[in-house]
């Protein structure tokens, strides 16, 4: 199906869209921030060409919010904005022009913003590796392979635009289950008062990490996900309360819908118990790996879409946008309790071509309320681990580096950084 069928459709009602959006609480913008360091200074003129050029190839990305009987997206014809600043401008506003996407830059820095509620790191990486290849192809006058990217002249399937979770049927029942509470971070550390969030970005060399998760029977997040658990149980050797770190899954495969556009993110739970501590390390990253066979079977996974889809009809179901906001609110606020951390990585962003005109890269979404979360990123030969917390106390990344440190990882430690995400303003805020 061609493009024109797309922009025929592209008049949206939300459902997995619902849950982000009315979850926008205690300064909690939802918002995918990719910061990348170019090789050179960006050049204005070539990064508005390749903006426009690459949301022609997003039309459902380019969309505002609409409200008749309920709220939908609607096509956004305006021109997605570009700032020269650091900082961006807040989503869904004037200054947007009511997009819930923007770029900015400033010396050879791009940075792009995308609301959590249109899409995931995996969607996000999808407009930023055709960004790149139109960037960097007008810049410096190259052509660039153009296997595997999506660009401008394509015809765009509707699997891209529907939704795979509003379609899903049979699903499995998802079992109850009570989980215990997690370790807080905040409150474990007395860092209550601690109100600043911020960003501790590490690189460390891709072949390197590799040979490393090879040699210990690791993956790069179930790694991340070890070395913080062992972090954090060094830290408070006598709490109680369990470890437990979130590590994202996409739900793309199990949905069998792969070039879906919408955030379709679960999670693999990962127990670091108290019987694992004395282990060797490759025992605790097999012990890790198993947890996460588990729970990424294709059953498994679709459980946690039934619940998932169940909290969106919940939502829907709800009168008025108080109510909506409630339960929204009440599930985030559930989530905090059982989780200790969360490690997120979409995979190799493989950029291709492009790859080697960027110095570094950066992941940030935003701060969580009262747990970490490490964004992972391989581009260019380098992991880089942006290390997102609430507050502003290095304790538990100095602790962490010193794991790495402790098994022989090099690292480099190349920003500390305030956490500065725009916001998304919305009628019910």
């Amino acid at each position: 199906m061609g493009k024109e069928s797309v922009y025929i459709l592209l008049e949206q009602k939300l459902f997995t869209e619902l849950r982000t959006l009315y979850s926008l609480n205690w300064g909690k913008s939802n918002v995918i921030r990719i910061r990348i360091r170019m090789r050179d200074l960006v050049e204005p003129d070539h990064i508005r060409y390749a903006v426009d050029t690459t949301m022609e190839r997003y039309p459902y990305f380019c969309v505002e919010l609409k409200k008749a009987e309920e709220y939908y997206f609607a096509q956004n014809d305006r021109p997605v904005v570009i700032t020269n600043s650091l900082s961006g401008v807040d989503l869904n506003t004037a200054e947007s022009n009511y997009h819930f996407i923007s770029f900015s830059w400033k010396d050879n820095w791009i940075i792009m913003d995308i609301s959590h509620a249109l899409t995931d790191g995996t969607g996000a990486y999808e407009v930023i590796r055709t960004f790149l290849y139109y960037y960097v192809s007008s810049r410096y006058g190259v052509k660039l392979a153009e296997e595997g990217i999506r660009l401008a002249d394509d015809d765009i399937s509707i699997e891209e635009w529907e939704d795979p979770v509003l379609k899903a049927q049979n699903l499995p029942i998802p079992q109850r289950t009570e989980m215990s509470k997690a370790l807080n971070v905040v409150s474990a550390a007395g860092l209550e008062d601690d109100k600043m969030p911020t960003v501790y970005s590490i690189a460390i060399s891709e072949d390197e990490f590799m040979r490393f998760n090879i040699q210990n029977d690791g993956s790069p997040a179930t790694m991340v996900s070890l070395f913080l658990s062992r972090t954090i149980a060094k830290l408070f050797p006598d709490r109680e309360d369990v470890i437990r770190i979130a590590m994202t899954v996409n739900q793309r495969k199990a949905l069998k819908a792969p070039l879906a556009h919408q955030t379709l993110v679960g999670g693999v739970m990962l127990e670091y118990k108290e019987k694992m501590r004395n282990w060797s390390l490759d025992r605790q990253a097999t012990a890790y790996r198993g947890m996460v066979f588990a729970q990424t079977m294709d059953e498994a996974v679709l459980a946690g879409v039934a619940s998932q889809k169940g909290i969106d009809q919940m939502i829907l179901s709800k009168q008025d946008d108080q109510e909506r906001m409630a339960v929204a609110q009440m599930i985030e606020g559930m989530a905090e309790k059982i989780l200790t951390a969360t490690v997120s990585y979409v995979g190799k962003a493989n950029y291709k071509d492009a790859e080697k005109y960027i110095r570094d890269f950066r992941t940030w979404t935003s701060a969580t309320g009262n747990y970490i979360l490490i964004e992972i990123a391989a581009v260019n030969g380098k992991f880089s681990l942006d290390f997102i917390q609430p507050f502003r106390s290095p304790l538990y990344v100095n602790a962490f580096l010193k794991e790495l440190e402790e098994n022989g990882i090099t690292y480099d430690l190349q920003d500390v950084v305030k956490l500065d995400m725009p916001d998304i303003k919305l009628p019910w805020r």
